[in-house]
């Protein structure tokens, strides 16, 4: 692991071939669907691995501009790359490449970050400063896919394990000052605390309204409503002002395939199959 931060000889031909190989995997991530909502497609999307990438670059560099040179020219190769690949795989064609200004920012961003990252080198307390913005995104990653962990069990579990490791590793493996090193990991170690009890406390709710009538019949509050699985989450009847109706309201806790089950006044039994995701459903009547 040592040899790692640090101890590479980090051609430009390494970094090139490095970017293509990220780039290639990254892109099967993306068009693979099998690995939608899984630890492996996070890579596609947030940020945490990408800065890993950065600071094994940064901390193998020769000099700042070195640096700043090998981390943007890392960037400006695999993530079109990622993009162009996934092209022909993809309903939104050559369209796809809207998506690339956030990584065109964050690719023009590699060059200072990447000469002022050096300076991490100096094993300084000031090049803590300069590393604490990257546990912070990595931290906010951590209680995001941690969140994402507790809805989706047990996916996610390996990107959440990666953040908090990646969080802890950092300090101790960038700097040798011991002062940096300890105050480095008890604050890694109070923000994975902190974020673990919070979504331990407070788990993550998808609530929506699902159905307002049932045979072309308005639901009133003699409607009764549940879940033939009361693990997935709770499902009542409200009342809503905006719209002077009752409507099923869900409070979705996890997800996976379920059945609405309604009973209308008159006693008569209407079901529903139920695919529940993190931010979206599907609903059909049970034939």
């Amino acid at each position: 692991m040592k040899k790692l931060f640090g101890d590479v000889n980090l051609s430009w031909k390494k970094v090139i071939i490095y970017a293509v190989i990220v780039g290639i995997y990254t892109a099967l991530m993306a068009i693979i669907p099998q690995v939608r909502f899984t630890s492996l497609n996070t890579i596609t999307a947030t940020l945490e691995v990408w800065i890993f990438f950065g600071i094994l670059i940064i901390i193998n560099s020769k000099s700042n501009m070195d640096s700043a040179l090998k981390c943007f020219v890392f960037f400006l190769i695999s993530q079109p790359l990622i993009y162009l690949l996934q092209v022909p795989f993809s309903w939104q064609g050559w369209n796809l490449f809207g998506y690339y200004k956030f990584w065109f920012i964050v690719t023009i961003l590699c060059f200072p970050m990447g000469y002022i990252g050096y300076y991490i080198k100096k094993d300084k307390w000031w090049g803590y400063l300069i590393l604490f913005p990257m546990i912070l995104i990595t931290a906010y990653s951590y209680y995001t896919y941690l969140t994402y962990f507790s809805f989706y069990y047990p996916k996610y579990i390996l990107i959440s394990i990666f953040c908090a490791v990646a969080m802890i590793i950092y300090p101790n493996m960038l700097f040798s000052n011991k002062a940096v090193k300890i105050t480095g990991t008890v604050i890694s170690s109070l923000l994975i605390i902190g974020i673990t009890v919070i979504v331990i406390l407070n788990p993550y709710k998808y609530s929506t309204e699902i159905l307002s009538t049932v045979d072309n019949k308005d639901i009133t509050n003699e409607y009764k409503v549940y879940l033939k699985d009361s693990k997935y989450g709770d499902v009542s009847i409200r009342y809503f002002d905006s719209i002077e109706s009752y409507m099923v309201h869900a409070d979705f806790k996890k997800n996976g395939k379920t059945e609405l089950i309604i009973e209308t006044p008159d006693g008569e039994i209407k079901e529903y199959n139920l695919t529940i995701e993190m931010n979206t459903y599907r609903i059909s009547e049970k034939k």
